[in-house]
């Protein structure tokens, strides 16, 4: 099946283009409009083809409740014990953030898209002119807040964390019940970090044909490795989390990626891409010039007419331009018909 290219901002989405590169801010900018200013910068220069933000209150995702409804187990690896409220009061990207955020990614020549978590986010977005929503793999089962977001006619990126298919088909009918074909499904592990174990990367083709969607990564592991193994089998675009330093660089650093593993990620999945080529098999245009320098059958010592061919007189060797090395049985032991200098290509009209 052949799906048509999605385009968000300047940029066109599908098979045939290089990897589109999503980074996520997240709540990284601990807190700091400056850092959060900063993330846009540092992406735009690591080639990145858009940030994101996550748009919500505290209040529109949660409650303020200590009680264990509302707290994450004490084994979590990153925000084991914390209310939910504490956790998304601290990650939060303040809604008077956004216009500066939108402003700067302008400015760099970056996308800024964001992932709303309500209604009231959607209308914040719509405001300030998002391209495009990401749908956040908790919210898949919220078909209402998807088929809002999907009315406005702009792509939409639905990541899978958590989801079965059948939870994963009924968000894409959600979307598509608004005339919107434009979607990308997230293959996503909503572990922080995730294993790569965890990965089950298989899955992107089978997603593809299960769901006639274009198909994406959303990485929560460590490095790039498993985003160019998605690229290679079908993801066309990949969502990672950056900091500009893991080391106390907000909530979500420990699994996110620096600057330099940011431009490593653009520049190796764009490798990746390239790697894929078409399917065919065959000698490429680049191997022209190797195809002169194969084996094939020489004469390599001086011969006189009536001399026999013989593995001292004619050997396999390079380049290419006598006869097949296979066909020294059928010729060894016939005479040459003329004279022939050492060098000479063999070929059947020599003897």
């Amino acid at each position: 099946m052949t799906l048509p290219d999605i385009k968000i901002g300047p940029h066109s989405i599908g098979p045939e283009h290089e990897p589109y590169i999503i980074a996520e801010m997240s709540g990284n900018h601990d807190g700091s409009l400056d850092k959060a200013l900063e993330i846009v910068r540092m992406a735009a220069k690591a080639g990145a083809h858009a940030v994101k933000l996550q748009t919500y209150k505290p209040e529109t995702i949660t409650i303020e409740s200590d009680s264990p409804d509302f707290r994450l187990s004490e084994g979590h690896e990153l925000w084991g014990g914390r209310t939910l409220w504490d956790l998304y009061t601290e990650a939060h990207t303040p809604w008077e953030w956004h216009a500066p955020i939108f402003e700067e990614a302008k400015k760099v020549g970056i996308t800024v898209f964001s992932s709303p978590f309500d209604p009231t986010a959607i209308d914040l977005l719509e405001e300030l002119g998002a391209p495009a929503y990401k749908i956040a793999s908790s919210e898949i089962v919220d078909l209402p807040l998807i088929r809002l977001a999907a009315s406005k006619g702009k792509p939409i990126i639905i990541s899978t964390g958590m989801a079965s298919l059948g939870e994963i088909n009924a968000a894409v009918e959600a979307a598509r019940s608004t005339g919107n074909e434009q979607i990308v499904v997230l293959a996503c592990t909503a572990n922080y970090p995730a294993d790569p174990s965890e990965s089950n990367l298989r899955g992107i083709p089978v997603m593809a044909d299960a769901l006639g969607t274009l198909i994406g990564y959303s990485d929560h592991t460590i490095g790039i490795g498993a985003a160019i193994t998605a690229v290679a089998l079908g993801a066309c675009l990949v969502e990672k989390h950056v900091t500009l330093q893991r080391e106390g660089g907000g909530v979500d650093s420990a699994f996110s990626s620096e600057p330099d593993e940011l431009e490593a990620l653009v520049s190796q999945t764009k490798v990746g891409w390239q790697c894929l080529g078409q399917a065919r098999i065959g000698a490429r245009q680049q191997e022209k010039e190797g195809l002169r320098f194969r084996r094939s059958l020489y004469v390599v010592a001086d011969v006189k007419a009536g001399d026999a061919i013989t593995p001292d007189n004619v050997r396999s060797i390079r380049p290419a331009n006598g006869l097949a090395p296979d066909t020294f049985d059928l010729v060894q032991g016939r005479t040459f018909t003329q004279d022939v200098p050492k060098g000479t290509a063999l070929s059947w009209d020599l003897f």
